[in-house]
């Protein structure tokens, strides 16, 4: 007499995990986006709620951050309204985007440091909730 013994896992378990962290992710990026399209339109109309800096390294115009804050919140709508299709195109562009969110805000830092040391937490939470989530070998997503 043979016994067979089958370990099955089941995904739904998991799958659950993966659309949920997906969704948390379009959900901080699209936030994130929005927020700074703002700040961006801030900086254009070269708005009073800034700080100025004197002798910082990375001294632009305000105008200038300004459209890369306008420019980067875009692209962020953008790629998170792709995500909410849970693609694998807009993982990769949301997680790019998402470090330059980083980058510009920690640049822009000295003229609003509050605001920017949140969206850096934003963007963080979307490259975890992005990075955390797999694709198994059927195309749906996997948490493991």
């Amino acid at each position: 007499m043979t016994a067979t013994h089958t370990t099955h896992h089941p995904q739904s378990a998991k799958r659950p995990w993966a659309e949920g962290l997906t969704v948390f992710a379009a959900v901080m990026l699209m936030i994130a986006g929005v927020l700074d399209i703002f700040r961006g339109i801030m900086g254009i109309a070269e708005d009073d709620v800034f700080v100025t800096t004197r002798d910082y390294v990375f001294a632009y115009d305000l105008t200038g951050w300004g459209w890369i804050h306008l420019i980067l919140g875009a692209v962020a709508v953008l790629v998170s309204m792709g995500l909410f299709q849970a693609s694998l195109w807009a993982r990769v562009a949301g997680v790019t985007i998402a470090g330059f969110i980083i980058i510009a805000n920690f640049l822009s830092l000295p003229y609003s440091p509050v605001w920017s040391i949140v969206m850096i937490a934003f963007s963080g939470f979307v490259i975890w909730a992005l990075c955390v989530v797999r694709q198994d070998n059927s195309g749906e997503f996997d948490h493991s």
